[in-house]
């Protein structure tokens, strides 16, 4: 894919100062979920072209293939994250997950295929992101480090500091590779 940024943009949290702060966005979700849509396209055509020339499509089977490139589409789907002090938003298709980022009690890697850190904060909210996401958006991990840190400070970070060094190690390791690439030391 192409070149990634981050966009920040001036918003509202809920943050106890009461105070405005950026919102930063998850700059890579508009491309994942142009590819979440086009796989699901050239599933659907692919299918449609190999039972026409098969002769054997029919209603049945193209709903069949409708609903197989549909579930493809909602696997594929990415959360939209984003996050502004104190606040983690992610947004699925079917459901939104929010956490308070400066009351973390836990951040833990979920076991499974899909490696993904699980954010949990003293109000009993709980998101789950891509650490994918964190990586490419430094400014997003910013923003999650310096909550926990202030989680870690006030004593409620119970579990967690293991998987934050780890992601922080993958974000400054993934930003100095892009340094040496834009500046031509690689």
């Amino acid at each position: 894919m192409g070149r990634r940024t981050t966009r920040i943009v001036a918003g509202h949290s809920t943050a106890p100062q009461g105070t405005a702060h950026p919102t930063v966005h998850d700059s890579t979700w508009a491309g994942d979920a142009r590819a979440a849509v086009g796989c699901a396209v050239l599933l659907l055509v692919l299918l449609f072209a190999i039972d026409t020339g098969a002769g054997t499509l029919s209603v049945l089977r193209a709903a069949l293939w409708t609903g197989l490139a549909a579930l493809l589409f909602v696997v594929l789907w990415p959360a939209r994250v984003s996050v502004t002090r104190g606040r983690l938003v992610s947004r699925g298709l079917l459901r939104q997950a929010e956490v308070r980022t400066d009351r973390l009690v836990s951040v833990r890697w979920s076991d499974g295929v899909a490696q993904r850190l699980v954010l949990r904060d003293s109000d009993g909210g709980r998101a789950e992101i891509d650490p994918k996401v964190l990586v490419a958006n430094p400014p997003l991990w910013r923003v999650l480090d310096q909550d926990a840190r202030t989680s870690t400070e006030r004593g409620v970070l119970r579990c967690g500091e293991t998987a934050l060094r780890q992601i922080s190690a993958r974000v400054d390791r993934e930003t100095a590779r892009t340094v040496f690439k834009v500046s031509g030391l690689e």
